[in-house]
C-alpha cells in the first residue's frame, strides 16, 4: 500500500486554560499499516540527503512478531527488522565514535529480554544490528523490564548517555542512565552512571524526551505530571528534580513526549483522537492542544528538520506532519 498525502486542514476550537486554544489538524502523511501494534517512532535525519532520511518504529509484539519497522519519508516500508521480543520505545543518536568511524545509532528498549537493542543507521539501507545490552541487572520481574529511552550526546565530550525507563520501579530510582562505549570489537557496550527519578505511584513512567541544547530530560509520570531533570550525570544536582509541570488539564495518561526548538510536546492519551500539549521550554507554560486523528497515541517523536510522527493504534501506523503546519494552528512562533 502507498502511503496517503492528505491535505491540510484547521479547524480551530475553543479551549479554555490554554494559551491560544485547541485545533484539529489534517495528517501530511502516514506510514503503511502493521500486521501488529505499533508503539514508538523515531526519525532520522540524513543531514547530506534530507530526501533519504528514515522513519523507524516500534512493532510492540513478544518475537517472533516483535519488530523494528523502517520506512521512508514518504510512509512506504524500507525494511523491518524482525525477531525482537516485545521492543517499546527506539531513539535516535548522532555521532557516536565506533573505531575510526563517527556513525549515527538507534536504539531500542527489548522488555521481553531486559536489554536495549543498538543499531547502526546505513544511509540508503537502513539498520545493521550492533549489540544488545542487557539492563536494569539485578532487578526482577517487571523491575528489570526497560519501556522508555532517549539518547543524549554530552556537548563538551560527545559521550552518548541512554536514559531508560522500566516497567515498574522505586521513587528516587525509577530511571538508570548509562554511557554507551564501543567496545574495541566493532559493537557498543554500556556502563551504568546514575539512578534518578522521582515517581508518584500512580500509573508507571515511559515516555522520555532530552532537551540536548539546555542539557535537560524530562520524562511523563503518567498520572501526575512531567518532570524535569539534568540531563548530564555528572552535574553538581543531577540527582534533583527541576521542575513539574503538565499536572492539570488531562483527560488521559501523560505519554509520549518530544522537544523542538523552543518546545515540549507532550501525548494525552484517548481515543479515537490523542491530544497533544505544547509547552513553552523556558517558562513550562502550556500554549495549546492540537490533534491529527492519531488514536490511543503512546510515542511521538519532533525531527530536527520539523517532521511531527505520532503512533496511531487503530491502523497499526504512524502519522506524519510537518511543525510549521501545527505552529500556524496554534499561531505559535515557527
Amino acid at each position: 500500500m502507498r502511503a496517503r498525502r492528505l491535505k491540510l486542514g484547521i479547524a480551530a476550537l475553543a479551549f479554555a486554560g490554554t494559551g491560544w486554544g485547541q485545533v484539529d489538524l489534517i495528517p501530511l502523511r502516514e506510514t503503511v499499516p502493521e500486521a501488529f501494534q505499533t508503539d514508538d517512532p523515531a526519525v532520522w535525519v540524513n543531514k547530506r540527503r534530507p530526501a533519504e532520511s528514515l522513519i523507524l518504529g516500534t512493532i510492540k509484539m513478544a518475537a517472533p512478531d516483535g519488530a523494528i519497522a523502517v520506512y521512508r519519508p514518504d510512509g512506504s516500508r524500507l525494511m523491518t527488522v524482525p525477531n525482537v521480543d516485545r521492543p517499546n520505545n527506539i531513539d535516535v543518536g548522532y555521532g557516536f565514535r565506533l573505531g575510526r568511524r563517527t556513525i549515527d545509532i538507534a536504539v531500542a528498549t527489548e522488555r521481553n529480554q531486559s536489554r536495549l537493542r543498538v543499531f547502526e543507521i546505513v544511509p540508503g539501507v537502513g539498520l545493521k544490528d550492533l549489540a544488545a545490552i542487557p539492563v536494569f541487572v539485578g532487578q526482577a520481574d517487571a523491575a528489570a523490564q526497560p519501556m522508555g529511552i532517549a539518547l543524549y550526546r554530552r556537548p563538551g565530550d560527545g559521550a552518548m548517555f541512554a536514559i531508560v525507563s522500566r516497567k515498574t520501579g522505586p521513587s528516587g530510582s525509577y530511571l538508570w542512565q548509562y554511557r554507551l562505549f564501543d567496545d574495541g570489537a566493532g559493537g557498543v557496550r554500556a556502563e551504568k552512571v546514575r539512578e534518578f527519578g522521582l515517581f508518584s505511584g500512580s500509573k508507571e513512567i515511559e515516555a522520555i524526551a532530552v532537551d540536548a541544547r539546555n542539557g535537560l530530560v524530562y520524562y511523563s509520570d503518567e498520572g501526575v505530571g512531567i518532570r524535569q531533570y539534568r540531563a548530564d550525570p555528572s552535574s553538581s544536582d543531577a540527582a534533583r528534580q527541576l521542575a513539574l509541570f503538565g499536572e492539570t488539564g488531562w483527560t488521559g495518561d501523560r505519554e509520549g513526549l518530544a522537544t523542538f526548538k523552543d518546545y515540549i510536546v507532550a501525548t494525552d492519551q484517548q481515543s479515537p483522537n490523542s491530544e497533544f500539549h505544547v509547552f513553552s521550554r523556558t517558562t513550562l507554560r502550556e500554549l495549546g492542544v492540537f490533534r491529527i486523528g492519531a488514536d490511543t497515541t503512546d510515542g511521538i517523536d519532533i525531527s530536527s528538520s520539523g517532521l511531527f510522527v505520532a503512533m496511531n493504534d487503530s491502523r497499526h501506523n504512524f502519522l506524519t506532519i510537518e511543525w510549521k503546519k501545527i505552529a500556524a494552528g496554534l499561531r505559535l512562533k515557527r
